[in-house]
């Protein structure tokens, strides 16, 4: 877990996998399809997979992301995330204590963690995250069921003017409203079922890249 921190800044696009939605794709065949097509890191999310498939399907993208020199962060699993060696964790505000995560990772790990608030963007801070993944922006179709309303492009605004590290903003966002989000203040975007349930992964990973960097 170590030489990718001082790029978290240059995320732009950011791949998060969900077999559910990928129309029997494998987590390894979603980030295959996307790290050929663009993104900049990929973070692997699978609450329903029990821990010995999680760690292999950890430990597969672990070896396709260590080869194309892209990092992959690996959501809510502590355990795994340092069995396999990846580059980071993302935990939410009912995973693993920020503090706690911080301390086990170490200094070189990334650790990101679910703002849904000033309030969270802020402690989540203090504690030791290295960035924000903030979020809902947007309505989020058929992704998390657990997501919450809708924050709008405000709050991204608030958090960027008390936080200093970088935010991903989440939920909902497409190749069409991704640049105002990055004009509220994101350093990035995080995308699941806009390029996940696509028929091609790797040619709407181009498309949706394409339209961010122009």
């Amino acid at each position: 877990m170590m030489g990718m921190k001082a790029k978290i800044q240059n995320w732009r696009l950011y791949l998060i996998t969900d077999e559910q939605l990928s129309q029997g794709k494998s987590h390894l065949q979603i980030a295959d399809a996307a790290i050929q097509g663009g993104a900049d890191v990929i973070q692997l999310r699978d609450k329903s997979a029990s821990s010995r498939e999680l760690y292999d399907s950890a430990g597969q993208i672990r070896e396709l992301t260590r080869k194309n020199k892209i990092p992959f962060i690996l959501n809510d699993r502590l355990d795994i995330a340092l069995a396999v060696q990846a580059d980071g964790l993302h935990v939410g505000q009912t995973d693993l204590p920020v503090k706690v995560a911080r301390k086990v990772l170490g200094a070189s790990g990334i650790l990101g963690v679910s703002a849904g608030s000033l309030q969270e963007a802020i402690l989540a801070e203090q504690d030791g995250a290295d960035y924000l993944g903030v979020g809902p922006v947007y309505e989020a179709r058929g992704t998390k069921a657990d997501a919450g309303e809708p924050r709008g492009l405000t709050l991204i605004s608030q958090i960027r003017q008390h936080c200093n590290i970088p935010i991903i903003a989440i939920g909902g966002i497409t190749p069409e409203n991704a640049n105002e989000v990055l004009k509220a203040g994101a350093s990035g975007v995080a995308v699941i079922s806009a390029i996940i349930a696509a028929p091609d992964i790797l040619q709407a990973t181009r498309d949706f890249k394409r339209k961010i960097v122009s």
